[in-house]
């Protein structure tokens, strides 16, 4: 082995030196390179989050435009909201036309007004005074005005009261549809159905579309009525032996088969002992007869009872009212003061009137409870004579609009009990409709039945080309009721007219009524009332059946 010279050994001594010494200089560098990187790391999430933060900050949102179609009144109305940071800074167009933007304590709200029906295309930016761009937003939505297409019957009719009714019909266009407000499901075709086990008299369909339209129909539920041949009786008369005695004796012999009966006569006195709270305290409630027992007696005998009620000509009432401080509800002169029109100063009460409508609703619901088969309105009507003499307190429509609405309100109430409602009317009013404000067939809209009051005494020389109405029964009843029938075609309801059995100028016996009756028979009409302002009548002229 050779050893190595001196040099050789300073050599090696000074690359061990050397080399102890390097490794520290590297790990010193790779501890600042470390250093460096996690500083840049920093600066990236923390410039990220300043970014982020920014991009956030300025982001609108839209409220108000929802998924669906929306209707252009609920746009124009509302407008659309928007929320940003800035809403000062809002600036939008629809379509590329700029919008009206107005800023509150929720944000920005952009006013484009009434939309046409279809797509549109909603821009929103907000300028940043943070950012080097302006943040926007993009919708596009739909604009629809177009209700669903709804087709209903005008009418259902029913075997009876306590028989169902199916209510069908079609609805194009319409994401629900409601009947009677029960919801039902139609189709692919939009066609649907329900079934009412126990209907009001009318039922309100509605079809309604995602957007917020909706179309909506008045289905009138109509019960076959069973027809009557009837005789009028008030309330005293019915208390009196010798003049009840008789209208039962034809019952029995089968000559009539309905007893009419006054619950609430032209005086205004409430013939029967009533409950109804404003009858008592007006002193209206008179107790004639016992209605209850009356009614029990009648049905026993197989007939069936009407309950007449004399609606708005009612004296009790209007002076009860007009001295107590309610002259609302009593008809008016332009001046103020009560109307008389030669009925007297406290004669008629206001048809428009709720206090006024109530009462009579409220007593014909009552003898329904009692077991009335039907209620029949008199005087349904305004006074006769220039409306311009008269004045209405809170009237918002004409006077034959308020009183079918009067119709339709009762009608509502006396469907739940299965009691029939019937409209005495003027005879003149079959082509006069507003001469006392009955429009026959809004009325007929609303009732089971019309009775026009065609007494042959009543018309005038030369009416439906009859010289002498009084002396020609069978002619005036016949013609007239033809422009009856025309006038109730389609409403669903049927004509039982007021009949004659009185004389008044000319005598009238046996062969003037049956005339009458004949002239109903000729125009498909089996149903009459007979009036006698004595309540005595000629069973004579009456048909007995076994």
């Amino acid at each position: 082995m050779v050893e190595p010279t001196p040099e050789e050994k300073d050599n090696i001594n000074v690359s061990d030196e050397t080399k102890s010494e390097r490794p520290p200089r590297r790990r010193a560098r790779s501890s600042w390179f470390r250093i460096l990187l996690s500083a840049a790391g920093l600066l990236v999430v923390v410039g990220g989050i300043w970014v982020a933060y920014l991009t956030n900050e300025q982001r609108p949102t839209v409220s108000g435009l929802p998924d669906h179609p929306v209707r252009p009144a609920d746009v124009a109305e509302q407008g659309i909201e928007v929320r940003a940071e800035s809403p000062t800074e809002v600036t939008a167009t629809v379509d590329g036309n700029p919008v009206p933007v107005s800023v509150n304590d929720e944000g920005a709200v952009l006013r484009p007004g009434k939309l046409s029906e279809g797509e549109h295309r909603l821009r929103v930016e907000v300028r940043s005074g943070s950012l080097p761009w302006n943040r926007t937003l993009q919708r596009d939505f739909t604009v629809d005005a177009t209700a669903p297409e709804l087709e209903t019957p005008d009418s259902v009719t029913g075997e009876s009261f306590s028989e169902p009714v199916t209510v069908q019909g079609r609805a194009r266009g319409a994401d629900w549809i409601e009947v009677a407000g029960q919801r039902v499901s139609p189709d692919e075709s939009g066609r649907f159905s329900r079934e009412l086990d126990d209907p009001p008299a009318t039922v309100t369909v509605t079809a309604g579309d995602r957007a917020g339209n909706s179309s909506s129909a008045e289905v009138r539920v109509e019960m076959d009525h069973p027809g009557m041949r009837a005789v009028h009786m008030s309330g005293m008369a019915w208390a009196s032996d010798q003049l009840r005695e008789p209208v039962l004796r034809m019952a029995r012999e089968g000559r009539i088969d309905t007893v009419e009966l006054d619950l609430k006569d032209e005086s205004g006195e409430v013939q029967y002992d009533s409950g109804v709270a404003l009858a008592e305290r007006i002193g209206a409630d008179k107790g004639y007869f016992d209605a209850k027992k009356t009614v029990e007696q009648l049905h026993d005998l197989g007939v069936r009872v009407v309950g007449r009620l004399v609606a708005f000509k009612d004296p009790v009432l209007a002076e009860a009212s007009w001295k107590s401080g309610h002259r609302e509800r009593v008809v008016q002169t332009p001046g103020g003061g009560p109307y008389n029109g030669g009925y007297g100063d406290y004669s008629f009460t206001n048809f428009a009137n709720p206090v006024v409508r109530d009462y009579n609703v409220d007593i014909a619901e009552e003898a329904a409870r009692l077991g009335f088969d039907d209620i029949l309105y008199d005087y349904v009507r305004r006074p006769d004579g220039d409306i311009g003499s008269m004045r209405f307190t809170g009237l918002d429509s004409t006077p034959s609009e308020s009183i079918a609405g009067f119709l339709q309100q009762t009608r509502d109430r006396l469907r739940g009990h299965d009691t029939f409602l019937g409209a005495s009317v003027f005879g003149i009013t079959v082509n006069r409709p507003e001469s006392v404000g009955q429009n026959i067939p809004r009325i007929a809209s609303y009732v089971d039945y019309v009775a026009p009051m065609i007494y042959p005494s009543h018309w005038g020389a030369g009416e439906y080309d009859v010289a002498d109405p009084n002396n020609e029964p069978y002619k005036i009843v016949n013609r007239s009721l033809r422009d009856w029938q025309s006038a109730v075609e389609g409403t669903g309801a049927e004509v039982i007219p007021w009949l004659q059995d009185f004389s008044l100028g000319v005598h009238y016996g046996p062969d003037k009524v049956r005339a009458q009756i004949e002239a109903t028979r000729t125009n498909g009409i089996d149903s009459f009332l007979l009036w006698s302002p004595s309540c005595r009548y000629t069973a004579e002229a009456l048909t007995a059946t076994p």
